[in-house]
Formats: structure tokens, sequence, C-alpha cells
């Protein structure tokens, strides 16, 4: 069979690319599906035995977007198999649909093998479920030829995925056992869609008329501004500073956010002006308390001096083995002047948005050294809650730590809004107690 296309510059790179990971897309209207569509039956028909799977995240999306078009371009090239939903191919071989509309639904590919796999639309997986499926590429041992199995993934900014999409390849960070080499990304914009731009030119005109944050995701593949962005406040050139030395008058604390999963630890202070600046921050995985309060004390230079220590509140309680709480764990660690942090959580956040916020001279409020990279990954991929107004949802997990520590360290001071002279003296220490405060209630916090 003889297929003529004509791509565009980007989708002839994401045909020609033989990495083993390759992403394709970023923006809407960059001809994704057609590209991924024509990636996989090309691959099919160009290589005997070749096992292929495409996914997409759910039966729907996968009929619509696939399914249709597939049966329509492979009507007399290959037959539909209805129940196993695959395509099979005169030269044996396959291409096969498949959906995970829930975290275990990838279970159904384990133990199963195939050359290429296809993630069409990949930032709707989980980070989970995509190494799930690294797993099943592999030779199936149908193919007479060698070849080098890989993954083709599509994508957009935003999504439960998105962090993880994002570090592979727009950010470049890896891990340990992950290979620079294989990962490529090529963006697409809708503006570089010949076809659609001719077919459609109004489809630009619908992106610009979308809310800012969305628009400049969708149009301009913007992957610091993705749908749901928790704090569209913050602003990297302007949250953000080089380190200096911090004066010794500055008042320095610290904030903490313990779980086994993953320990966070920040270190700030007060300036003349009462400017906050986050300047160094640890953060640690399968921690038991006593090595995190090892690691808090490790990680403060000797002279350093450090008012207090905002902690989690459940830190307080006692545990019925030992009798010991995890003040007394910590206390015996040698972290000193621990204080319960009011943990009410939309207060708490609404208070860090007043310090994001940019004053009328679009002066910070809050400044986080450059140098706390991990802070500065989690706190512009926190979204939205979609069931609790104002919160921040709590998954993926991994990113809520480090901003929670930062919702623990504002909550212990005066709120940025308030005035100066209100604030009570620095002999005066005001405990807030355990209740929810009233909105916008800050009388009872605790200020230095």
């Amino acid at each position: 069979m003889e297929i003529q296309i004509q791509p565009n510059e980007k989708q002839r790179a994401f045909f020609e690319s033989q990495a083993r990971y390759t992403a394709y897309g970023g923006a809407r209207g960059g001809g994704k599906s057609w590209a991924m569509r024509m990636k996989l039956v090309l691959l099919a028909l160009g290589n005997d035995g070749v096992q292929i799977l495409l996914l997409r995240r759910t039966l729907g999306e996968l009929r619509e977007n696939h399914l249709l078009p597939l049966l329509k371009l492979l009507n007399g090239v290959a037959k539909y198999a209805a129940t196993e939903k695959e395509f099979r191919f005169p030269n044996g071989s396959r291409i096969r649909l498949g959906y995970c509309d829930s975290e275990g639904d990838v279970l159904q590919f384990q133990g199963q093998a195939y050359e290429v796999i296809g993630l069409e639309e990949a930032t709707h997986f989980t980070e989970k479920q995509f190494f799930a499926l690294t797993e099943c590429n592999r030779w199936s041992g149908s193919m007479a030829t060698p070849f080098r199995p890989r993954m083709y993934l599509t994508c957009n900014p935003g999504g439960v995925g998105h962090e993880w999409v994002k570090r592979l390849f727009v950010d470049r960070r890896y891990r340990e056992n992950e290979h620079p080499e294989d990962y490529l990304f090529i963006r697409s914009l809708v503006f570089e869609n010949a076809y659609l731009m001719q077919n459609d030119p109004d489809y630009v005109r619908t992106l610009l008329a979308l809310p800012e944050t969305r628009r400049r995701a969708m149009l301009y593949g913007d992957w610091s501004a993705f749908e749901g962005c928790f704090f569209p406040e913050f602003d990297y050139g302007k949250h953000t500073c080089e380190p200096f030395d911090i004066p010794r008058e500055w008042i320095r604390f610290r904030a903490l956010d313990y779980g086994l999963d993953r320990t966070a630890v920040l270190w700030l202070a007060v300036a003349s002006d009462r400017t906050l600046y986050v300047y160094r921050e640890r953060t640690a995985s399968d921690f038991v308390l006593s090595d995190a309060g090892r690691l808090i004390v490790d990680s403060t230079p000797p002279g350093e001096q450090i008012r207090y220590t905002v902690a989690s509140p459940d830190l307080w309680n006692r545990r019925q083995e030992t009798g010991r709480s995890g003040f007394d764990i910590l206390t015996a660690a040698g972290v000193r002047a621990l204080l319960r942090a009011n943990n009410a959580r939309i207060p708490g956040w609404r208070v860090l948005r007043e310090y994001l916020h940019l004053s009328a001279s679009e002066r910070p409020r809050l400044v986080i050294f450059r140098t706390c990279t991990e802070l500065l990954r989690c706190l512009p991929l926190l979204r939205f809650d979609p069931n609790v107004a104002e919160d921040a949802a709590d998954t993926p997990h991994d990113l809520t730590h480090a901003p929670e520590a930062l919702r623990y360290a504002v909550m212990s001071r005066v709120p940025p809004n308030r005035p100066r002279d209100a604030a009570p003296r620095e002999s005066v220490y005001s405990f807030p107690p355990p209740r929810r405060p009233k909105d916008d209630d800050f009388s009872d916090w605790l200020a230095y």
C-alpha cells in the first residue's frame, strides 16, 4: 500500500525520530493525533511483525480520536478484530487499541510485550501508569529483524501527568538510571499546522479568547501555566533571586513538613521590611523522624541563630506503642524551639497567596533563593482540589511537602497586608488556638 502524506516540519521530525522516548506537541492544534496515527501505521507497514499498542485515557476518546479514523484509513489494508480492538496487517504487524480509565487499568498490559507504544495525551496518565507501561515496551519475539523498542507520546500542558512529562521532556531533569539521550521533545504549535490554519483559521481566535492561564498553555505551549494552577501569582522572575549572605540581624526560622515518604525543611529569614526569604531547603525520602531531626541539625551551620522551627501539629500526638511524640523525638535529635503550626489549610493558602501577590510597586513579599530547587519545582505545579474550593489538591503527593512547609511558615508570621504597628511586640508569643480562624481574621496568629 502507498500512503502519500505531507507532514509539516515538526511532524516530519516526529516521524523520523528513533529515540527511546519521543514526545510531540505542547499546545492545541499542533496536529498531534494525526501524527501519532500515521507514525504507528507507517511502522506497522514498514516492519514485519511489529507489535504496537496505542493508548488513550478513556474509551470515548479512543473511539473518536483513533478507532473511527483508522477504520477509514485502513479499510482494505488491515483487518479489524473488534473483540480484541486491534488492526491486523498481512505482514504480521498489529496495532492494538487500549485505554486506562483508572489507575489499575494499566495492569491488564502486564506480562505483554510491544516494540512500540503510543501514549496519546500523555499528561492524562499518571507517572505510575507511564512507568508500568515502559515495562511492556520490549521485544515481543514476533519480529525477524532487530528493532529497538520505543515509545511515542503526544501531550499538552496540564492534567494529572503534567509534572512527570515536564520533568522528563521539558525541564530534562533526570533521576538515577534515566539517560538524557533517550528523551526527545518536539514542540509544535497551532501556527505550524498549515492544514488547520488554512481550513479553520478561526481556531486561533478561539484559543486567543481563552482565559490568560489556559491561553498561555494551550496556544503558546507554556508548561509553567497550566489548567488548574493553584498559584498563578507565582512569577519565577520576580519571586526568586540568586543567593546572598543573609544579614545577621534578620530573624531566621525553619518550617518542617514531615512524612515518611517525603520530608521537606525550609529555612527562612525575615528582612527589615518584613519580606520573607526562603534561603535553604532540604528534602529526603524514607527518613524516620529521628533521621529527619538530624538532617535539620546537620544542615544548620554552627552559630546560625534560628528563632524557632514550626512543624505540623500531628507531631505533638503521642504514639501508643512508645508513649513518645514526634516533638519528643525531634527535641532529642537536637531540634529546639519547636512550635506547633496552624494547620488551617484554606486560610493558610490565602495568606501564602497574599505573600505572592505583588505590591503596587511590583515588589514581592516572598522571595525564594534559586538554589531551593524542590520548592521552585513544586509550587508552580500545585493544582486546585476539584472537590474543595480554595484548597490545593493532595495529588501527586510528592508535590505537596515543600509547599506545605511554606504554608506553615507564612502562617507563623504577621500577614503581609497587616499594618506593621498592629503586630505584637517581639517579646509576645501569641499561639493560635486549634480552631479554624474566621475568614480574614488574623488577630490570633503567631507573630514576632
